[in-house]
């Protein structure tokens, strides 16, 4: 098992355990109303804050996002900590997963599609950790709109992505798994973000307050799936990210044959190396197969030279 699985699962222990910190630090501080609260007040005799007592006056200025969680400081501290590093650890994430579809299989639209909304997405969640809602409103707004929408695009990519690349049972259900959850962050977000434009009714924007939460756990929780495929990533695939993510240009299809030729001194070659490349070939492939060894034989030779 490849030590790479950590990644994905580190993803959304560290944004989902962060921002419920977050939360509870601004619970605390009483900079939010608790999510179970369910009254709200046009305005109040006193700032959230400064109130006692078992009952608070909440308005909508206090409303339990995300983001609202961690407008005001010392939780606005660690909440820009924790998009910025979550990410830098979304890039990375939509990075591995892009060679590796190379890897084992081939580039497709679908795949550097995915590769762009991930990185995307990640640019938003930066200015949207970093751009506090109550300073900065318009950024942070954008920022989160990009989050969002590219965080849906994603998954869904991505799950169409498992289809298509899907051969054995196992792989099939992931996708099954995946399909489920995009359906799932879909409702939240778009019911989410018509709620939330429903200021009349304070009741609405607590529900879509509390789908943001929804969405944001359904989105790390995609991530995490990841660790399928992670936990079988090669050394391959670092490879094929050093070349830009292209093809492979070696004529040898096999990389530990293809070790072992670089490895020979110049013009000498073992036999059973020559004879794994020909049954890789295969019959049909003769010329072919001569053809690649003459040359590698000739440039060895004249390197020798």
């Amino acid at each position: 098992m490849s030590l790479w699985i950590i990644l994905p699962i580190s993803l959304p222990v560290l944004i989902l355990t962060g921002i419920w910190v977050v939360y509870a630090m601004a619970l605390y501080n009483q900079h939010v109303c608790p999510l179970n609260n369910w009254l709200y007040n046009d305005s109040c005799e006193e700032l959230l804050p400064l109130q006692r007592g078992p009952v608070l006056c909440c308005t909508l200025e206090n409303l339990p996002l995300i983001s609202k969680s961690g407008t005001l400081p010392p939780e606005s501290c660690l909440f820009s900590l924790i998009c910025s590093t979550g990410s830098f650890m979304v890039m990375m994430i939509g990075l591995l997963r892009y060679a590796q579809v190379i890897e084992r299989h081939q580039n497709c639209v679908l795949n550097t599609a995915g590769l762009c909304t991930c990185w995307v997405c990640a640019a938003g969640l930066l200015t949207a950790g970093n751009f506090q809602l109550d300073y900065a409103k318009v950024l942070h707004y954008v920022g989160a709109g990009v989050a969002f929408t590219c965080s849906m695009v994603f998954v869904s990519l991505q799950t169409a992505l498992t289809y298509r690349l899907a051969k054995t049972q196992l792989e099939y259900l992931l996708g099954h798994i995946r399909l489920t959850m995009s359906l799932l962050t879909f409702m939240a977000l778009v019911l989410g973000g018509g709620f939330f434009c429903v200021e009349a009714s304070f009741a609405l924007q607590h529900v879509a307050a509390i789908l943001e939460w929804v969405f944001c756990m359904l989105v790390m929780l995609f991530y995490g799936t990841f660790a399928f495929e992670f936990s079988a990533m090669s050394a391959n695939t670092l490879v094929v990210l050093s070349r830009g993510g292209g093809a492979s240009s070696s004529p040898f299809p096999d990389p530990v044959l293809h070790h072992k030729m670089e490895a020979s001194p110049a013009g000498c070659y073992p036999a059973d190396s020559l004879a794994m490349l020909y049954s890789e070939c295969g019959g049909g492939g003769r010329d072919m197969t001569l053809q690649h060894v003459t040359q590698k034989l000739s440039g060895g030779g004249a390197g020798g030279d």
